[in-house]
């Protein structure tokens, strides 16, 4: 499965842009898609439309701690093996697209707690589907570098 193509229908079919990615990787993680929605639905516009971290390298980077974290406290071998993994996930992606600031990425748009309606010029203007798309495909290209 293309899951940065499928990140990328979510997207468009209304999700937020982390919950796009985590959704795309659902059966991966082991959720069904309503927990990997609910589990990321904070992190879209850049975490609660903050602008911060761009929602698909927070989704990318939930997916990759699920499938690839610790969670044994003083694990500083497993800690530093999943942060080198995050930190090059996150310089791809900041290679390809310039940034991983959502509001870097979207040129300063607005960060209040109001949803952007969903409209064909908000589609035509926002470079988030591509976000998502980049973000399902680098971790695909990690899986496959990487087998559970």
């Amino acid at each position: 499965m293309d899951h940065g193509i499928k990140a990328a229908e979510l997207f468009l079919s209304g999700y937020n842009c982390s919950q796009s990615v985590a959704v795309a990787f659902h059966k991966e993680m082991g959720l069904t898609e309503s927990q990997a929605a609910k589990l990321a639905s904070a992190f879209g516009g850049g975490m609660g439309r903050m602008r911060e971290v761009c929602g698909a390298v927070s989704g990318m980077l939930l997916v990759l701690s699920q499938l690839y974290g610790y969670d044994t406290p003083g694990d500083d071998a497993s800690k530093k093996v999943l942060y080198t993994h995050v930190q090059a996930l996150a310089g791809q992606f900041r290679e390809e697209n310039g940034s991983i600031i959502c509001r870097e990425i979207l040129k300063n748009p607005p960060s209040d707690p109001n949803p952007t309606p969903r409209t064909a010029d908000f589609y035509a203007k926002r470079p988030c589907a591509k976000m998502v798309m980049t973000a399902g495909r680098l971790l695909d290209r990690f899986m496959e570098e990487h087998p559970l």
